[in-house]
């Protein structure tokens, strides 16, 4: 299961606004159909090798896009079969039709399937759950490869309802841009491998997939407070601070404080018997504090935030502090990154509605920094409406203190300066990336390891 890194992502709405932009631009609908059915015509050759191909066409304009792709298969001598589960409705999918000089079939219980199946059926345009007949007809062919037009019929485009097709793809080809389904689960895994046809439309939004890390680059003039000085506030399970702390480091800052816990994680982590947080969080080299790992609700998070809060300093909040503090955040200006798993964010916005992309950026706006929707699907969003939706992430990290880990890496990116989006989405790079290459047996202490 893979996506491309630093892609588009558009919502339903917004990609019609963009064919709308292109067409005002000169460039017909039309071609655009022509274009998307060639990008899905130059996969399938590919993938089916000479084998015979049958190709589902829908009433809609994805439909369209799977006439094209027949009659660019025809003409490159591939063995194709089209069936329909009607009569073209729209324009543009009449015209794909008539351009398709084959015989088209019924889609039906007598449809034989084919070793490649071509799913252009709904793509991006359902409104509704398909019907447990058209369910029945689709799961026949499972096993089959699967290329999959725009998106597998059955999953709604913008990730808000978690409807799942009947017959998953192999791969799905996404046309223009990517759409939150692809990235969002419980759907994102049906989609298989999904690849982006960039078909000429404009998809310069503020949505994309996450980049890839960012590579290590050394300024010879740097030193250990111009790369970034980090407090990690223990609290009375210090072990997770001691993650956070060593995360830091690791992920690049100069210089790290841990402050109440007794043990250093690596020896150049200063520690702290926590009578100097005051101190500490007002030292002007200071560039991020991290409070909430391993420190539940109580005084004494709340004494540690209220100074961390007071510092006016860069915040990572984590775990119990993220719903603490809120009320904090959203009455000020600082640069902040909230680190929530889906309990605690579940916890602090309560009325966050939608798809995970829509309740993370809700999320952002209400408490007025930058959120990390921790999970295998991570979200990050900015109050300004910038997303990165981190999808696949790496099955590795579902274990206990990655979460802590990803903290301090955020803390690290923060307290360089800068952006606080981008500091996140750089953090969230960095976890991945690092784990993915660890690989199977990961336990958090691996993480902030050599």
């Amino acid at each position: 299961m893979t996506v491309p890194a630093d892609a588009p992502i558009l919502t339903a709405a917004a990609m019609r606004e963009a064919e709308a932009a292109c067409a005002a631009a000169g460039v017909s609908l039309a071609e655009l159909m022509e274009r998307a059915g060639a990008a899905v015509a130059d996969i399938v050759w590919r993938m089916a090798a000479g084998a015979p191909i049958l190709i589902l066409c829908g009433p809609g304009n994805n439909g369209g896009d799977g006439y094209v792709a027949a009659r660019l298969l025809r003409a490159r001598g591939a063995e194709v079969r089209v069936a329909a589960l009607g009569e073209p409705k729209s324009d543009l999918a009449k015209a794909a039709r008539a351009a398709w000089t084959g015989e088209v079939e019924a889609f039906d219980e007598r449809t034989a399937p084919a070793p490649v199946i071509v799913d252009a059926l709904f793509g991006a345009g359902l409104s509704r759950r398909l019907s447990d007949d058209l369910a029945g007809l689709l799961g026949r062919f499972a096993g089959r490869r699967v290329v999959a037009v725009d998106l597998p019929s059955g999953i709604e485009s913008d990730g808000g309802e978690a409807w799942m097709p009947p017959l998953p793809a192999h791969v799905t080809v996404a046309l223009g841009a990517l759409k939150p389904a692809h990235l969002l689960l419980p759907t994102a895994p049906a989609c298989g491998r999904t690849l982006l046809a960039s078909i000429g439309i404009d998809a310069a939004r503020t949505m994309r997939t996450l980049p890839p890390p960012p590579l290590p680059t050394g300024d010879p003039a740097a030193h250990k407070y111009s790369r970034g000085m980090v407090l990690v506030v223990a609290g009375p399970m210090a072990g997770a601070a001691e993650l956070a702390a060593g995360a830091a480091l690791r992920a690049g800052a100069g210089y790290v404080v841990l402050d109440g816990a007794g043990r250093a994680p690596l020896s150049a982590v200063i520690c702290d018997d926590g009578d100097a947080l005051a101190e500490r969080a007002a030292d002007p080299r200071l560039g991020a504090i991290v409070v909430g790992p391993g420190f539940p609700a109580g005084e004494g998070l709340t004494r540690s935030l209220d100074v961390a809060l007071g510092s006016g300093k860069p915040l990572v909040l984590d775990a119990a502090a993220i719903a603490a503090g809120l009320t904090a955040l959203a009455s000020g200006e600082r640069r902040a990154i909230l680190t929530p798993h889906e309990g605690e964010f579940a916890r602090s916005f309560p009325d966050a509605g939608g798809s995970k992309i829509d309740r993370t950026l809700a999320a952002a706006r209400q408490s007025r920094a930058v959120v990390v929707h921790k999970g295998a699907d991570t979200v990050i969003a900015a109050p300004d409406g910038r997303v990165v939706a981190a999808w696949p992430g790496c099955p590795w990290l579902a274990s206990a203190g990655t979460g802590d880990v990803l903290a301090g890496a955020c803390g690290a990116m923060l307290a360089r300066g800068g952006d606080a989006f981008e500091a996140a989405v750089a953090a969230v790079g960095w976890h991945i990336d690092r784990a993915a290459r660890i690989g199977p047996g990961l336990v958090a202490d691996d993480l902030i390891g050599k």
